[in-house]
């Protein structure tokens, strides 16, 4: 485990630019299919981010993000932009195929779960225990948020990833074969995980998630 490693919640002011990185440096073959070319991708997520739906890790100078992991809950996730938001950054034309490609990776929580967003770790701090800090830290979350479960997605391309997940407890629920998105986003099947969350004593789901986040 990393020591020098600060978790904290939430994106830090000024460092939007460095989370769009990290993520399309995870995601950018899936994400391409939506928001290419690479510049102009990182720019919109960067500039539509949610900066209360992630999890970061910071160097120990506080200034450099080492890893994040977004989650989507109430409604939000980390990244953002509506349609108006690619429409207006890629025009008409080509924003509706780009609309499109970015319905397919939609997910929406069910009611008392949250939903990971992705998980990026800088390719320097990897195999130093930044992923495993992420992740208690989004369990706690959702602890917090009186969720029972985590749900997450990862990809049939993504061995490394789907291993930490196991070490944390989540278990494979199914899997869905798609072919047509392997030449698209480069992958061929996604498996979708869960991990329960334990209830805390004297806690309860009193309400909707909606209503506990106004």
């Amino acid at each position: 485990m990393d020591t020098a490693v600060v978790v904290r919640r939430g994106v830090p002011h000024g460092a939007e630019e460095q989370i769009a990185a990290l993520y399309w440096e995870a995601f950018g073959r899936k994400l391409g299919a939506a928001l290419n070319p690479p510049g102009r991708g990182r720019a919109f997520i960067a500039r539509h981010l949610h900066h209360d739906r992630a999890v970061v890790a910071l160097a120990a100078d506080g200034k450099r993000v080492v890893g994040v992991a977004g989650y989507r809950l109430g409604g939000r996730g980390l990244t953002g932009g509506g349609v108006r938001d690619v429409l207006s950054a890629y025009g008409f034309l080509r924003g509706l195929p780009r609309l499109a490609a970015l319905s397919l990776l939609e997910r929406s929580p069910e009611s008392g779960e949250l939903v990971m967003d992705g998980i990026a770790v800088d390719p320097a701090g990897r195999g130093r225990g930044v992923g495993s800090l992420l992740l208690t830290e989004i369990a706690a979350v959702a602890a917090e948020h009186a969720c029972s479960r985590i749900r997450l997605d990862v990809i049939d391309v993504n061995p490394r990833a789907r291993a930490l997940y196991e070490r944390h407890g989540f278990d494979a629920v199914r899997t869905e074969q798609t072919p047509y998105l392997r030449g698209l986003m480069g992958f061929g099947a996604v498996t979708t995980m869960h991990r329960a969350v334990p209830a805390r004593p004297g806690e309860g789901n009193t309400g909707s998630l909606e209503e506990q986040e106004r």
